[in-house]
């Protein structure tokens, strides 16, 4: 790759996707499962750039939408309908009045008063409602706290009584129609077992709620197949499947699958440029153009993001990693060991396709990155870099 042309014409920072890779691994996921129906349901919150969503359409992939924004995005492009669903712990009336209008395959619901809103809206539009129910099975994904999904103690979903008893009030319900089942115990799973554990579990009650006349057509096992950030070993799909499969024996259900970051993270790079270095009694900084603004997951997570210096020889120390935002906890690395630097070095921070841009933020009245793909040896632009001008644009007309 030729970052120093790229540095060129798009100037850094920039994002940049390399689409063929992430197709690579959509046909990967589906070919696993190609033994039962199956339909991959993009996790859009990893990275919602239009033109990859359209991309991944063209693949058949559907999409998991958890906010009306989403849902506006995949229709953008050109999804149809019966290929996006709907999730998310808040959904508001707004959303599920357009999710209903918009005719979406189903409304994944998180709670009962959820429920119960959505009854309403579907009897005010006199419209029908599909519906799927998030189970939390009480699985520990054996992830990091902050983006485990399926314990009693997290935000996600009802517990299996609940949902026993949401079922059978939606069956009696002129305005719902239960069509799924859905879990997500988690993201970054490394270890499959908790998922063929949840799914025998969510298995046991789609086959109870068979015999109380309640079939529902969807088992969506979620997200959450992990990557490798710092030589984690992966996983085989083979694996993953083989116990999803299992668990669904003697049932004729559609299996959703919801991947995000196992589609995109690998196959995106942050591209910056060192501004300069600073050297104190403790301390070697490597400060560059990019921020926690521009990638949030170090700071958010003190995620590990593997660093390269393309152009770079020679000895190497240790050094953090710095942007430019006012806070002590803007980092994009810590204590990691890198070449010496001087002004103009290009710097690339390797995984960053999934939760990047899509997390970012105008922190410090920064403009957010451009953003390139990579498509059959082609780059082209996929989303201009921001400009004052458009940070002010809904706030000038105020000013007095």
């Amino acid at each position: 790759m030729d970052y120093r042309k790229l540095k060129q014409e798009f100037k850094t920072p920039f994002y940049l996707y390399h689409f063929d890779e992430i197709k690579e691994n959509f046909l990967k996921l589906k070919q696993v499962f190609k033994a039962r129906k199956s339909q991959i349901f993009y996790a859009m919150k990893a990275n919602s750039n239009l033109s990859l969503l359209q991309m991944l359409a063209k693949l058949d992939s559907g999409f998991d939408c958890v906010s009306m924004g989403e849902i506006q995005r995949a229709l953008k492009v050109g999804v149809k309908p019966y290929k996006i669903i709907l999730s998310g712990v808040a959904k508001t009336r707004e959303e599920l009045e357009f999710a209903l209008k918009s005719d979406i395959l189903y409304v994944n619901l998180e709670s009962e008063a959820e429920m119960l809103l959505l009854e309403d809206v579907a009897k005010f539009l006199n419209l029908k409602a599909r519906i799927s129910i998030r189970v939390n099975p009480n699985v520990d994904a054996k992830t990091h706290p902050y983006i485990s999904t399926g314990l009693h103690e997290n935000k996600f979903g009802v517990e299996l009584d609940l949902a026993r008893k949401m079922y059978l009030y939606a069956k009696n319900s002129h305005f719902l129609e239960p069509v799924g089942v859905h879990f997500h115990i988690g993201s970054q799973l490394m270890d499959f077992s908790p998922i063929h554990e949840a799914a025998q579990l969510v298995a046991q009650l789609v086959k109870e709620l068979k015999a109380l006349k309640i079939e529902l057509k969807f088992f969506d096992v979620g997200g959450g197949l992990g990557v490798s950030y710092e030589n984690e070993k992966e996983p085989h799909l083979y694996d993953y499947a083989q116990g999803i499969l299992a668990a669904l024996n003697g049932l004729d259900v559609t299996i959703g699958l919801e991947p995000g970051r196992f589609l995109v993270a690998k196959s995106g790079e942050l591209v910056c440029s060192v501004l300069y270095e600073k050297i104190t009694a403790k301390k070697r900084f490597v400060i560059v153009d990019a921020a926690m603004n521009d990638l949030m997951r170090p700071s958010l997570y003190n995620a590990y993001h593997e660093i390269i210096l393309p152009y770079n020889q020679g000895e190497k120390s240790l050094c953090d990693v710095v942007g430019g935002i006012c806070e002590s906890g803007d980092f994009l690395a810590k204590q990691r060991e890198l070449e010496q630097t001087k002004s103009g070095d290009i710097l690339v921070v390797k995984n960053a396709g999934a939760y990047g841009f899509s997390m970012s933020s105008n922190y410090n009245t920064r403009m957010r990155p451009c953003e390139l793909a990579l498509e059959n040896g082609k780059i082209r632009l996929i989303r201009q870099r921001e400009s004052f001008k458009d940070l002010i644009a809904l706030e000038e007309n105020f000013l007095n």
